[in-house]
Formats: C-alpha cells, structure tokens, sequence
C-alpha cells in the first residue's frame, strides 16, 4: 500500500484541530503541521497526535505556508487538509482504494460538503465543490497566490465521490471575522497586481455577488442560512473592491 502524508497549515485552530486529526486515523503514515504562531493549544493538539511540527517566524501567504508543510511531506501520496476538514470513513476508503489503483491518475479531486451557521449548504454555489487535494508527491504544487491558492498539478484530475466535511462558519461571528480578514487579503494581493476598483464597482459587484449566490446558483434552497450566505457573500465582495479602492487612493498621494 503507498504511503499517504496529510499536510496541514494552522493558526490558532484548537476548537478544530483535534477532530480533524482524529478523522485522520487508519489512513495517514505523517501528518505535518506548519503553524503560524497559534497563541492557543493547537501545538499540543498537533503534537498529541504525533504530528510533524514546524513554526516560521514570517507569514508568506496561504499558498507558500501550504508549499512549505509540503516540502516537509515524505509520504508517497499528500492529502491536503484545513483544520475545518474531517473524512469520513467512506471517503477514507475511497481514499485508500485510489492510491492503490490509481495506475494513470496523479490527482484527485474531491467533494466537499460545507456547514453554514446551522447546516450543510447543498445549493448557493457551494455543492458540489470539488477541491484538488490528493495527489502524488512531486507532481502537483500549490500557487504563490496570499489567499485564495490554488494546487497546480501537472497531470490530469480524476474526482472523488465521497465528499469531506467542511465545517467552515459555525456562527455569524466567525462569518465577519473571514470576510474582514479574506477582504483585506483579497485586495492587498489585487492592488499588488496592478487592479483597481472604485465604489461603483463595488456596490455593482457586490449586487451581482448576491443575485448569483441566492436566485442563479439556487441559495433560496438552502432556507435562511441560503439567504444570509449570499448577503455575507455580497458584504465580501463590497469590502473586496472598496479596499482595493482605498489602497489605489493612498498609492495616488
């Protein structure tokens, strides 16, 4: 059977972590942990659980910290994982029976199924959402992007059918504080590519963000949290373009 390593990057995720390596069990050989100084028991969580451990000083950006946990990777096979992310046994099955047979396929896709503030989204543009995470080491590296990366495999991705458990906002407080933190990442990295914006655009694009989420990708089926994710989604996408809009305004000074 190869080898699988699952590979990790945290930030204060001790409400998470645990769960998450526990779901881990019977299937992963390593299990890498690159932490960007948790203040909370995420290390101790990783380490109960025999992680392999690293803590650089600096924050290059999601998409470095994940090559970074790669590097450290030795497994034949690497299973990328958030701390929010649990397999289920179906999927870990189905996990082992890929890499086992997977004579031509170097990447796998699979679905995931997210929890919103109450229950699983199933419409909204959130179902089905196929994330590359489980390929062969040495084929496959994650972009440079600061938020929002991206795996870049050489190869051809087949797709999963088991989905993994996604619990990503378990209350509007959480909700806020990734749209204030994703918003200001997401137009840092924007500005640093040369784009602008102004309030037009972000009042335009944050309408359209709402109307594409709730009626065109069906979030009116999800019942209110279907609702109360397309106004988070038009409130990210506002804050997007209105701080890309800002730095412009400062860059002109």
């Amino acid at each position: 059977m190869p080898t699988l390593s699952v590979i990790l990057i945290t930030r204060n995720e001790e409400a998470n972590l645990d769960d998450c390596l526990a779901s881990l069990e019977g299937i992963a050989q390593q299990v890498v942990v690159v932490d960007a100084n948790s203040s909370d028991r995420t290390l101790e969580i990783a380490q109960k659980h025999g992680a392999t451990i690293s803590q650089p000083s600096d924050w290059p950006g999601f998409g470095p910290q994940k090559n970074r946990a790669l590097d450290l990777a030795t497994g034949e096979w690497v299973l990328s994982l958030d701390a929010d992310e649990r397999l289920t046994p179906a999927l870990k099955s189905e996990i082992l029976t890929a890499i086992a047979h997977s004579a031509h396929v170097e990447c796998f896709a699979i679905p995931r199924l997210s929890w919103y503030c109450g229950r699983f989204i199933r419409h909204s543009g959130w179902s089905p959402d196929y994330v590359d995470r489980l390929f062969k080491r040495g084929t496959a590296r994650f972009s440079d992007d600061l938020v929002h990366e991206r795996l870049i495999p050489t190869g051809p991705v087949a797709k999963l059918s088991n989905p993994m458990l996604h619990y990503s906002f378990m209350n509007y407080s959480q909700v806020l504080e990734k749209l204030d933190r994703y918003s200001t990442a997401s137009a840092e990295q924007a500005f640093a590519r040369g784009k602008t914006a102004s309030p037009l655009k972000a009042v335009l694009h944050g309408m359209w963000a709402f109307i594409r989420t709730y009626i065109i990708r069906a979030g009116f089926l999800d019942g209110s949290q279907g609702f109360t994710l397309a106004i988070s989604n038009a409130q990210g996408t506002y804050y997007r373009y209105i701080k890309l809009w800002r730095l412009n305004q400062e860059a002109r000074k």
